[in-house]
């Protein structure tokens, strides 16, 4: 279950990057609150708010389960988790900007 847990940890820590630099950055940019939702953009405060929350829930899936850096299960469950996201959102948001731009 921990395994579980540090992958999701990955994947929420992932997802916080371009809400936060978005956010602080001043630009829109899609969140799940958009209609339709992950498609349209939304205010730079929102995505502010919703980098955070997902910062605050991988710091605290880690706290809970801490990943110790290194050739071990935990670490790769915490890079997988990340790269699996970091590669869906890619994917997704390069689909949505090509077809917005």
């Amino acid at each position: 279950m921990n395994y579980v847990l540090t992958l999701f940890a990955g994947a929420f820590l992932c997802n916080c990057i371009p809400h936060l630099s978005s956010g602080l950055r001043g630009a829109p940019f899609p969140t799940p609150f958009a209609k339709p939702r992950g498609v349209d953009n939304s205010p730079p405060f929102l995505n502010f708010l919703w980098g955070s929350f997902n910062l605050f829930i991988g710091i605290y899936l880690l706290s809970i389960y801490p990943a110790v850096i290194g050739p071990n299960p935990t670490c790769f469950a915490l890079v997988a988790g990340a790269l699996t996201t970091g590669a869906y959102l890619s994917l997704h948001f390069g689909k949505v900007f090509r077809n917005t731009g």
